[in-house]
């Protein structure tokens, strides 16, 4: 089966892809956003300049001002406002409402406040920045509107520790997500003794069933030549894995041991048609008392994240021209689903089309096969 069709791309660059719009994307870590400080991050190729008020509230505006298009990261920020450093233009950045326009006169019919800028309804979550992306031509978008809910890491209890791994990839979104999801890859790119070899790969059999918007991989007893799974056996109960999958870019994955824990938000976020950036939210009460265990965990973690955007870096190369690709079963059917639930999105976005819950491609539970 070939790749999803890539948009057109410019000699020596990797194709893009038709990105999905009205959903809530991580735009950067929140802990950045402090004080009088403006930052500004990339979005599904939207230049976004953000922020946090003075009483605790961050925002995203587009970084851009409506009057003559200069970055408004450039300008200044008082805790209450952003002023554009061209012409002095204010604005009140969670709605993007002008508040003032200093080049008014008195006989000037202008209401200042009828003016806004771009802004976009954005949440804290995990320690991220999200932001809700409109679709082209919606209009303005508010916090008040009925938008779906904000992702969040799984969570069962107050007591946890958790941590945050983030790495660019030079591929466009649907390379890094069904990279994401490949279960094959991992003898070879994640290579190491606390990991897998490639002598450790054998047949393993895995049930999944449909999901609104994705799909899940059942509950299942977690792989036995991964070495951090086998530490779990120290506690003696039954390890249970289970991981979905939801439209448009994450990967949850949750282990069960008794009543240890560790779960995962995994996102692969398109900041360009052709550029994305993989984010890891991680939160667990396993080995809650060993000394140094955030440390270890985010030093391993930051090794296995790299092993992926190397060989993400290494398949760049290739796709620059833009190669004719396929998928095989069982090991990509998870990617072929992923596909045809894009494609059903991006069909609902449309007039007169059909809706993607009527177009999922899975009509009930299904057992793949591979070795790895």
């Amino acid at each position: 089966m070939p790749i999803y069709p890539p948009t057109a791309a410019a000699d020596g660059a990797v194709p893009g892809t038709p990105l999905i719009y009205d959903d809530w994307y991580p735009a950067m870590r929140s802990e950045g956003l402090r004080g009088r400080k403006l930052s500004t991050a990339m979005l599904l190729g939207i230049p976004l300049v953000l922020g946090r008020r003075e009483d605790g509230r961050i925002f995203a505006m587009r970084d851009s001002c409506p009057h003559r298009g200069i970055p408004l990261s450039c300008g200044w920020f008082d805790g209450k406002q952003v002023t554009c450093k061209y012409h002095g233009w204010s604005f009140e950045p969670v709605s993007g409402q002008c508040r003032e326009i200093p080049s008014l006169t008195a006989a000037d019919s202008l209401d200042p406040q009828k003016i806004f800028a771009g802004a976009f309804p954005c949440e804290e979550r995990d320690g991220h920045a999200w932001v809700f992306v409109p679709r082209p031509g919606r209009g303005r978008v508010r916090a008040a509107d009925d938008l779906p809910a904000i992702p969040e890491t799984p969570k069962f209890g107050t007591r946890f520790r958790s941590a945050h791994l983030t790495a660019e990839l030079p591929c466009n979104v649907d390379h890094g997500i069904i990279g994401l999801m490949d279960p094959a890859h991992g003898p070879f790119v994640h290579q190491a003794w606390w990991w897998r070899s490639k002598a450790s790969i054998h047949e393993k059999e895995k049930h999944f069933e449909p999901i609104p918007e994705g799909f899940r991989m059942s509950a299942h007893a977690p792989s036995g030549n991964s070495a951090p799974y086998k530490l779990l056996g120290v506690y003696g109960e039954p390890i249970t894995t289970t991981i979905d999958f939801v439209l448009p870019n994450r990967r949850y994955e949750t282990i069960r041991c008794g009543g240890k824990w560790f779960s995962s938000l995994t996102t692969v976020t398109p900041t360009t048609a052709n550029g994305c950036r993989i984010d890891v939210v991680a939160a667990w009460n396993i080995f809650y008392h060993v000394p140094l265990v955030t440390t270890v965990a985010k030093f391993f973690g930051n090794r296995f994240v790299r092993q992926d955007q190397e060989t993400m870096i290494q398949q760049a190369e290739g796709l620059k021209h833009n190669p004719s690709l396929m998928l095989i079963d069982d090991a990509d059917r998870p990617a072929k689903w992923y596909f045809a639930l894009k494609q059903a999105r991006l069909a609902t976005a449309s007039p007169g089309m059909p809706n993607a819950e009527a177009s999922h491609p899975m009509s009930g539970p299904v057992t793949l096969l591979w070795r790895s």
